[in-house]
């Protein structure tokens, strides 16, 4: 898949990030991994990001990172697009993006640096060797660490032809618009904040129309009936799913550090496809949080 081609997938449909499989013992599950994939294929999402943030990369060894991103392209070869995480340092994140270009990844989601704080020009020039390490596509996460302004994503969209997405994750409604009148369409724009389904309407007012959503992991076919919603304008539908579930499980998520990521994993096993627990320094829901998300999940039926 060219970079341009990857740019024309993200500009429609839902995307999502699949939880990475863990045995009792926190090691890598490629075969029940396999079997998600395959559950959650025919549900339609657009493209998937494999070792993502919901898929806790940041807490993979570099020789689970490269079987993570096989399993998922073996399993969905010539059905669904995979986008492999990657991120780190500079030199770690190369080695990430070039790794997955090997295998046959279609595309990079370049994830924030770690700890340390960069200037724009520091960011720029991250950005820009990840891009020039790989031919593939590239979309770059707006979060954390990494915040570029409206002036570097100009400067490397000249210099990295392949950098062809911009996900946001910071819900800067002044930043965002800034940057979608400066890019037009040179990026594909893709809202990337937790719970997307909450902020999609105000994203697709700011000419953000495409979105991941981490509760596809667990409720494919109620995600995909609200995207369904959302696209066609269907606004009483998306207030009830809102109203219903996605506030009351936002007020869940928020109680504990981290949740984001846990509270899928806990969703995905009480739909029947556990993905084993969380890493630390992740913590999984305690029991009473769970039977809560049981009991929000009750009205939407099987899955």
């Amino acid at each position: 898949m060219t970079p341009e081609e990857l740019k024309s997938v993200l500009q429609a449909g839902l995307l999502s990030f699949p939880l990475t499989d863990f045995d009792s013992a926190l090691r890598f599950a490629p075969g029940p991994y396999a079997a998600r994939l395959e559950w959650l294929q025919p549900y339609g999402a657009s493209a998937l990001f494999a070792a993502g943030g919901t898929g806790e990369f940041f807490s993979l060894a570099p020789r689970e990172f490269s079987a993570v991103v096989q399993v998922a392209l073996d399993t969905c070869r010539a059905r669904t697009p995979i986008i492999a995480g990657a991120g780190g340092g500079t030199t770690l994140a190369i080695e990430y993006a070039q790794e997955a270009e090997r295998l046959g990844a279609q595309g990079i989601l370049l994830l924030p640096h770690y700890l340390t704080e960069a200037s724009q020009q520091g960011l720029v020039a991250h950005v820009q060797a990840v891009c020039q390490s790989v031919r593939i596509g590239v979309i770059v996460y707006n979060r954390g660490a990494c915040r570029l302004t409206p002036a570097s994503l100009l400067t490397l969209a000249g210099r990295c032809p392949n950098l062809v997405g911009f996900k946001d994750g910071v819900g800067d409604i002044e930043a965002f618009v800034s940057i979608r009148q400066t890019l037009g369409e040179r990026f594909a724009y893709l809202g990337g904040l937790p719970t997307a389904e909450v902020f999609a309407g105000a994203y697709q007012a700011m000419g953000c129309p495409v979105y991941s959503s981490a509760v596809f992991n667990f409720i494919p076919r109620t995600a995909m009936a609200f995207y369904a919603a959302h696209a066609a304008g269907d606004g009483a539908t998306c207030e009830r799913l809102l109203r219903e579930f996605f506030l009351p499980y936002i007020a869940l998520r928020n109680q504990g550090p981290g949740y984001a990521v846990s509270i899928v994993k806990a969703g995905a096993a009480l739909a029947g496809h556990g993905a084993g627990p969380v890493r630390p320094p992740l913590t999984d829901l305690s029991p009473p949080e769970v039977e809560h998300l049981r009991a929000l999940m009750a009205p939407l039926g099987a899955q």
